[in-house]
C-alpha cells in the first residue's frame, strides 16, 4: 500500500512539473495541514503559520525542476517549511542566545541541578504539545525540531545556523523550562 501511495505522489509530482494545475491543488491539499502543524508547532502563531505554509508552498511550486526525488516531496516541502519557520523566528527577534564553550560547566551544573523524575510525568501527548505553545520561541524551536520533528541535535545546529553546544543548551533549558511548566499545572 504504501508503494502505491509513493507513486501517487511521484505522479502528481510529475503532473505538475508538466504544468497541470489540478495537480498543484492536489499537492497542496494532501501537505498543507500536516505543514501548516509543523510551522504552528515552531513559531507558536497561527497567522505567522499560514504565511509561513504559503511562501513554501510558492518556493517548492516555483523549484519543483529543483526536486529529484532524493527525498520524498513531504520530506523535501518540511525542510522548506521548517527553514521558512525558524527565519520567521528570526525575523521577530534574536530569538537564540549564543553560548560560549567556556560557559559549557555552568550548563551541566544547571542541568544537574534540578533533577527530575521524568516518569512522574505520564501526561497526554497533548498536555506536553500545549506546555511546548508555552515555551520562548527559541526554546520551543529547538524542542519541536528535536521532540517532534525527529532532527538530532546536530541537525538543527545546521538548520537554525547555530553551534551544537548552543542548541544542546537550548534544549536542556527548554525541557527543563516544559517540566516546570506541567508541574505547576500551567497547561490551561
Amino acid at each position: 500500500m504504501e508503494l502505491t501511495a509513493n507513486t501517487i505522489r511521484d505522479e502528481l509530482v510529475e503532473r505538475c512539473k508538466q504544468g497541470d494545475s489540478l495537480s498543484y491543488q492536489l499537492l497542496y491539499q494532501r501537505y498543507s495541514k500536516a505543514m501548516y502543524n509543523t510551522s504552528l508547532r515552531i513559531v507558536n502563531n497561527s497567522a505567522d503559520a499560514e504565511d509561513v505554509l504559503q511562501e513554501a508552498f510558492l518556493d517548492a511550486f516555483r523549484s519543483l525542476n529543483d526536486f529529484h526525488y532524493r527525498s520524498t516531496f513531504g520530506a523535501w516541502l518540511k525542510k522548506i517549511v521548517i527553514n521558512k519557520s525558524i527565519n520567521t523566528l528570526r525575523k521577530r527577534r534574536g530569538y537564540l542566545v549564543e553560548i560560549d564553550e567556556d560557559s559549557d560547566n555552568g550548563v551541566m551544573a544547571l542541568a544537574q541541578e534540578e533533577q527530575v523524575d521524568e516518569a512522574e510525568l505520564a501526561y497526554q501527548v497533548a498536555n506536553v504539545k500545549k506546555a511546548i505553545q508555552k515555551l520562548p520561541d527559541g526554546y520551543r524551536a529547538v524542542i519541536s525540531l528535536y521532540l517532534l520533528e525527529g532532527y538530532d541535535h546536530e541537525e538543527i545546529a545546521g538548520i537554525l545556523g547555530i553551534t551544537h553546544n548552543t542548541v544542546r543548551t537550548q534544549y536542556v533549558r527548554a525541557k527543563q523550562k516544559l517540566l516546570t511548566i506541567i508541574k505547576q499545572g500551567g497547561l490551561s
